[in-house]
């Protein structure tokens, strides 16, 4: 089921929440709109749903220009951050609630309630009230509510933002099964890099209204188009003028030809890992540190400790990033920002 939106834009006064959005989406896909708040992911998720009216540029849902009608004919499930469930109905009457809506036969109602409450595993739940429930079990069967009315779009909106980090996890890896089982076409909003990096097929990166790179979470991850995604995708550190991944970069105990001098200012053991304050040499600490990190096995192998000297390059084929470039994008030809996949980007950016 594809989704296209083509010249979407949208103020609301003064404030650009989305600048010329040119997007495809693959059927079947799981896409991640990711971004910091404000940036305008929500607000395209909600133009896509019917729920917010872009002021130019449509909205075509398998082929079907959907710009102007309203979400109830768009045939999209939409699932918020907080449930936004019938407190007063039972776990089985919510799910049920959107096919009652639709006079759908009382045998098929009840029957397609079960097989979802069985997908989501909330079918001991049944009876019960939202309220007996836990975070992570109201967000699943608010999910299945979704899910009754056989949607051709799901649309998810931060939808594990509510939940602790623990119950986020489980439910992160139980979103992607059950994706691989329904196989709906689904985008979900989340500011939260690594769930979209464990969970997407597809990332499409928005910043300030713009979009700054889609593609597979390997390929954002390890070749940013820009500052901007490399900053959001992952710590950063600065090394001779350029932005490197704190993992990227090689710590010798002795010099070699292109390695920068420095000394261990900071040691800190963080579980299995060690992170790597070091100094370079002539600076001072306004500049800021060098930030590395690595397993506590290979720190202790080196002999590493506060104060050791060490010559710092960058790892055999490391991305880097100009720390300097005077814009976030410059650097790089606009038409080389769009990655590879499902999701294109056409003119996204100006």
């Amino acid at each position: 089921m594809t989704i296209e939106v083509l010249g979407v834009n949208k103020n609301f006064g003064d404030f650009v929440a989305l600048h010329d959005i040119n997007l495809s989406f693959g059927s079947g896909k799981l896409t991640a709109l990711l971004g910091p708040s404000g940036g305008g992911k929500s607000t395209l998720l909600r133009i896509i749903a019917g729920l917010e009216e872009a002021d130019t540029g449509t909205v075509s849902i398998e082929g079907v220009d959907a710009t102007n009608l309203p979400a109830r004919k768009r045939n999209v499930g939409f699932v918020f951050q907080h449930y936004a469930v019938f407190k007063h109905m039972s776990v089985a009457k919510n799910v049920a609630f959107g096919l009652e809506i639709r006079n759908k036969p009382k045998p098929e109602i009840r029957k397609r309630v079960h097989e979802l409450l069985e997908l989501v595993h909330l079918e001991q739940f049944a009876q019960r009230l939202p309220s007996q429930l836990s975070g992570g079990q109201r967000q699943r069967m608010a999910l299945a509510r979704a899910l009754a009315v056989e949607p051709k779009v799901l649309l998810l909106d931060e939808p594990f933002g509510a939940l602790d980090a623990q119950v986020r996890k489980e439910l992160r890896e139980w979103l992607r099964n059950l994706h691989d089982e329904v196989q709906v076409t689904t985008l979900f909003v989340t500011h939260d890099q690594q769930e979209a990096l464990e969970v997407a097929n597809e990332v499409v990166v928005i910043n300030q209204g713009r979009i700054e790179q889609i593609g597979s979470p390997i390929d954002l991850y390890d070749s940013p188009a820009n500052r901007f995604v490399m900053g959001f995708l992952g710590e950063v550190t600065t090394l001779g003028g350029d932005l490197i991944r704190p993992h990227d970069i090689v710590v010798r105990t002795s010099p070699a030809p292109g390695t920068a001098a420095g000394r261990i200012v900071r040691y800190q053991r963080v579980g299995f890992e060690v992170r790597l304050y070091v100094r370079p040499d002539g600076a001072v600490p306004e500049d800021g540190d060098v930030v590395i990190t690595l397993t506590r096995t290979f720190a202790d192998a080196l002999g590493l400790e506060l104060g050791t000297a060490v010559w710092l390059e960058p790892e055999r084929g490391a991305k880097t990033v100009p720390a300097a470039a005077r814009s976030q994008t410059e650097w790089l030809p606009a038409a080389d920002r769009s990655g590879e996949g499902s999701a294109v980007a056409v003119g996204a950016v100006a």
